[in-house]
């Protein structure tokens, strides 16, 4: 039996949390997994890191697919993630049924906070979003710019930010948080999540039964439970 080695973002880790377990009892591999943000997995795989198998962004496994460092065989959509605001539990929730909600409701806060622009694609999306609505100037100082799961949820839940923008995946089903509900459509950002196994991989049979194991139909209301949208609905 192998241990395999998982390098992903951190919008899948409650799921692979919950999962692993029983696919390591089943399967008889051992999974290690480093989660970091997109920028972090760049930086490493590019000075030479080695992993068995890649959880992040599909358009991103494209690239490292063109480029030799993942196979073809093997990958799998794993499901899709939207950005959603949450607040503390019990505070008031903002409106965000249209985009100039959306914009009234970051404008009266006392403080948001979201991932930082050009490390994760949510973060790089909110900052886009931010001038795109034309309030950049208006927020300065008000935003915080944090990952939900290196500090961002503490940030929310301790009411030092009002409003939290991040995929639902890392914030769902967290202890003094509330789920207000996702962006518009018109300015919503869904990431689709993907695996692969990479090319120098010294176990590519484990690392492909974990990925259709994580990625079984059987699955789907696990993933729709820790915030996603799983494949083919």
């Amino acid at each position: 039996m192998s241990t395999i080695r998982v390098m992903s973002g951190g919008a899948p880790k409650e799921i692979f949390r919950q999962l692993t377990p029983d696919f390591e009892r089943k399967s008889g591999h051992k999974v290690e997994y480093v989660f970091a943000v997109m920028s972090a997995l760049r930086d490493r795989l590019a000075a030479g890191e080695k992993t068995d198998v890649l959880v992040m962004p599909t358009n991103m496994l494209d690239g490292y697919q063109q480029s030799g460092l993942v196979r073809e065989q093997g990958r799998a959509i794993l499901g899709f993630v939207s950005i959603h605001a949450v607040v503390r539990t019990g505070a008031a929730e903002p409106d965000l049924a249209t985009t100039e909600k959306v914009k009234q409701a970051i404008l009266s806060s006392r403080a948001i906070t979201h991932a930082t622009p050009g490390e994760t694609p949510s973060g790089t999306h909110m900052g886009k979003l931010i001038e795109k609505l034309g309030i950049a100037d208006a927020m300065k100082g008000k935003i915080i710019h944090r990952p939900a799961l290196a500090g961002g949820v503490e940030l929310v839940a301790s009411g030092e930010a009002e409003i939290g923008f991040y995929p639902k995946s890392e914030v769902v089903n967290t202890d003094g948080l509330a789920v207000v509900g996702p962006l518009p459509a018109d300015i919503q950002l869904t990431t689709i999540y993907g695996a692969a196994v990479t090319a120098g991989s010294a176990a590519p049979a484990a690392g492909a039964a974990f990925i259709a194991f994580m990625g079984d139909s059987a699955h789907r209301a696990a993933w729709s439970h820790a915030g996603f949208d799983p494949p083919g609905g």
